[in-house]
């Protein structure tokens, strides 16, 4: 079963549950908001990735913020549900703006309280080495699309994200994602404490030659 939406491709990804604040300056976004505002329906923003429009996130209109005299505005959305893009078209009809068929993706929410929290220990853990305050969670509430901005993924990976339809497999993702990631940040840490060591006096610990043994020389 398809759904039509008007859509606002960006390249960017967006999450369902994600608040997104946006400046509307085009004429075609201006009209697109306009009907939003006016009818209550939803639209859809589509990644632009690969020069390819495919998967992307239903929105709903929160707010209007702030109206300019030009007839911008400054508007608030939230991510609702991720979908496929079945059918696309440049305009809709008697629209300036894009739309097209869409099929929602299916979604599983079968994530563990194990692997919850081994990536709630590792985002944790980047944090601490990035001298980040912790984020403050709503424990039962956070999923996988929580933080994903805020780990150092990719837009190919946060793209990759959006296109599961498993709680439990977005989550393992992002923990071999902070299994790589989290010993990078300690080696630029260490890195950079070395480099700020230059130039200052540093105090060895003298070493015990008693055993000592030159390669290559016989006994």
């Amino acid at each position: 079963m398809t759904t039509r939406l008007a859509l606002f491709p960006l390249k960017s990804t967006v999450f369902p549950g994600e608040r997104l604040p946006l400046h509307i300056f085009e004429e075609r976004y201006k009209e697109l908001i306009e009907d939003c505002e006016s009818t209550g329906k939803s639209f859809g923003i589509p990644s632009y990735i690969g020069n390819k429009l495919e998967f992307g996130t239903e929105m709903k209109l929160l707010k209007v913020v702030r109206r300019y005299g030009s007839g911008a505005s400054d508007v608030i959305c939230e991510g609702m549900r991720a979908f496929r893009i079945k059918q696309f078209e440049e305009q809709e009809h008697g629209k300036l703006y894009a739309g097209g068929e869409v099929q929602f993706l299916e979604d599983k929410d079968d994530s563990t309280e194990t692997v919850k929290k081994q990536l709630l220990e590792l985002i944790y853990e980047l944090y601490l080495h990035l001298e980040i305050p912790k984020p403050k969670l709503d424990l039962p509430s956070f999923r996988s699309f929580t933080l994903a901005h805020k780990i150092g993924l990719s837009l190919e990976q946060e793209y990759d994200l959006l296109k599961m339809t498993s709680e439990k497999a977005r989550q393992e993702y992002l923990i071999n994602h902070l299994l790589i990631t989290i010993p990078v940040v300690q080696e630029m840490n260490r890195t950079k404490q070395v480099i700020e060591l230059n130039g200052h006096f540093r105090n060895f610990d003298p070493l015990d030659f008693t055993e000592f043994r030159l390669t290559g020389k016989k006994k």
